[in-house]
């Protein structure tokens, strides 16, 4: 039977209008793209569109949903997840002998022959679209790990492995199906697909428990047995190249693994506690590309000052804030704006987390005596124009950095205290006389990370009186804005909050704020002339992220505190 013309069933089965159809089809003779691509970047119809008029054509169902959590795991059991990832393809049901299967290109037959000896069943062919697949795969493949994870308690009892693991040269010859291997395993690869920050495991009297940062936030998934405590700590040191025979003092270590194609870097911390040795793995994605300051959440006369800033051929510019809140990937966004062949750049880190080309980066090494401070005057003596400093954390590096800065070079810099004001007096607290802080200091970032309501459930929000005086919202920007608030579905894990954006507080260093800061002044008084020359703060800043309907009321009053002038 002859098949009918792909656009004849598009003009009958989508809003295609013959005009458009004829007007693509004319800009198709000169190109090498496919019809279906051409619609889609037109904005004519969408993916949805163009595969349910391919399955009408092939005569194939087209799945609109698919239901991950319903997929039973054991069909996947030999389907890897890069295979299924790479083909947009997924077993989805059996019956009898015969396995459906859902693929975004029926037409992709070495796929298909392949998963169907992958199978060793015969299979019906479906068509769903890559967002509905790729959510589908996550879903099952997070459901084979659970599974895997929940049956180890039973694979454990079968070991003979001792709580102490007093003869640790014994787990180097267990295979990589050991149970406390794939255990360790399944928690990294989970990490790593929820986008985890960081993994936690924890000992206490009776029980282990492991908890993953997502988005900012700890939660637990996971309490293996008490029993398994040495073990899986002795298998994860072992990975880290620690001292496995070392259980009363501190080590810290370096985990490189893959998953699913991604380079992740585990930065690893062991600590003795009085139930055991606490872990903490912090992972980073080293395929991750580097953020632009417009992509962090930079706009308007913050995104003004901040391009200034960088630009100069001498001074500080100083980020501040909490563990974790993005220091430095702000720095590195500003770097690569400024990341020119006529520009010698070079960054003193703990540790380098991005490769950049074209800037000569050094890994901070206490045990050779290689700290900021060392390693910074060294920096000086190989020309640079511009220099990164991982953090100021003592008088001697803050002293270099200023000198380098009065001497013709522009310093970037992270530093911890809560606001941007206060790190005036932190310096001068230092040590560092308030002079030179005064004649070096460009400008000052504070700034937080924020969880971002899920796109998919967030729910319109009428707030209550008390919330809007607790915020500092007025009753006129509410009536002008939608505000949102937390609501949780499938997509974000049920959280309602999915990924992250910073919110800011930018102090220039003017005239004024120089004069306070040469008197001594406190953090409060030199707070009040910023904000009189128009410095958003940080709530004032989350505000905006309110109003936007980016984030909830909730989150900007955890991530920030009421500001006292």
């Amino acid at each position: 039977m002859k098949r009918k013309p792909i656009g004849q069933i598009l003009l009958e089965h989508t809003p295609l209008t013959e005009t458009q159809l004829e007007e693509v089809l004319l800009l198709q003779k000169t190109s090498s793209k496919k019809l279906g691509e051409i619609l889609i970047e037109k904005n004519y119809l969408n993916v949805e569109h163009i595969l349910t008029a391919l399955s009408v054509q092939l005569g194939i169902s087209f799945q609109k949903e698919i239901n991950g959590d319903e997929i039973d795991p054991t069909l996947i059991m030999n389907l890897p997840i890069t295979f299924a990832k790479r083909h947009e393809i997924l077993p989805i049901e059996k019956k009898g002998n015969i396995v459906r299967v859902a693929t975004t290109d029926p037409l992709n037959v070495e796929a298909l022959d392949e998963i169907r000896v992958i199978l060793g069943a015969q299979i019906e062919t479906v068509i769903s679209t890559p967002h509905k697949i790729q959510d589908a795969i996550n879903r099952v493949y997070e459901k084979k790990s659970q599974r895997e994870i929940s049956d180890l308690d039973q694979a454990l009892e079968l070991e003979d492995l001792s709580y102490e693991l007093d003869q640790p040269v014994d787990l180097l010859d267990v295979d990589d199906e050991a149970p406390i291997i794939r255990l360790v395993n399944s928690l990294l690869f989970r990490a790593v697909k929820e986008g985890a920050t960081d993994i936690h495991i924890e000992p206490y009297e009776r029980d282990i428990s492991v908890r993953f940062r997502v988005d900012g936030i700890l939660h637990e998934v996971y309490k293996p047995p008490k029993r398994f405590q040495g073990s899986i700590a002795s298998r994860i040191k072992i990975m880290g190249n620690l001292n496995i025979a070392e259980k009363r003092l501190p080590q810290d270590g370096r985990i490189g693994i893959k998953v699913g194609g991604k380079d992740i870097d585990v930065r690893l911390s062991v600590i003795p506690t009085s139930h055991g040795e606490r872990i903490v793995m912090r992972l980073l994605d080293k395929t991750t590309t580097l953020i632009t300051l417009e992509n962090l959440g930079f706009s308007g006369q913050n995104l003004r000052h901040i391009n200034e800033v960088i630009h100069q051929n001498h001074g500080i510019f100083l980020v501040t804030g909490p563990t974790g809140s993005g220091k430095s990937t702000t720095l590195y966004a500003g770097i690569s704006k400024i990341n020119t062949v006529d520009r010698n750049i070079i960054t003193i880190e703990d540790p380098v987390e991005y490769q950049m080309k074209g800037v000569g980066q050094i890994q901070v090494n206490p045990k050779i005596n290689l700290t900021f401070a060392n390693g910074l005057r060294s920096i000086l003596r190989q020309d640079p124009n511009i220099i990164m400093i991982g953090e100021i954390r003592d008088l001697e590096t803050a002293e270099i950095a200023i000198q380098a800065s009065l001497t013709g070079h522009l310093v970037l810099a992270t530093i911890h205290t809560n606001d941007a004001p206060s790190t005036v007096t932190r310096l001068i607290d230092m040590g560092v006389e308030p002079f030179l802080v005064s004649s070096s200091l460009l400008a000052i970032l504070a700034q937080r990370l924020i969880r971002k309501l899920c796109e998919t459930c967030k729910q319109p929000h009428t707030a209550l009186d008390e919330e809007l005086d607790q915020i500092g919202i007025t009753q006129t920007q509410a009536a002008e804005h939608t505000i949102y608030k937390a609501q949780g579905c499938s997509d974000c894990l049920n959280k309602g909050y999915k990924g992250r954006t910073a919110i800011h507080e930018l102090m220039i260093m003017s005239d004024a704020v120089k004069d306070l800061v040469l008197k001594n002044m406190d953090a409060g008084t030199i707070k009040k002339q910023a904000v009189n020359e128009g410095m958003i703060t940080l709530r004032d800043s989350g505000i905006e992220k309110i109003l936007e309907g980016s984030t909830s009321i909730a989150e900007i009053l955890r991530a920030t505190q009421v500001e006292i002038l």
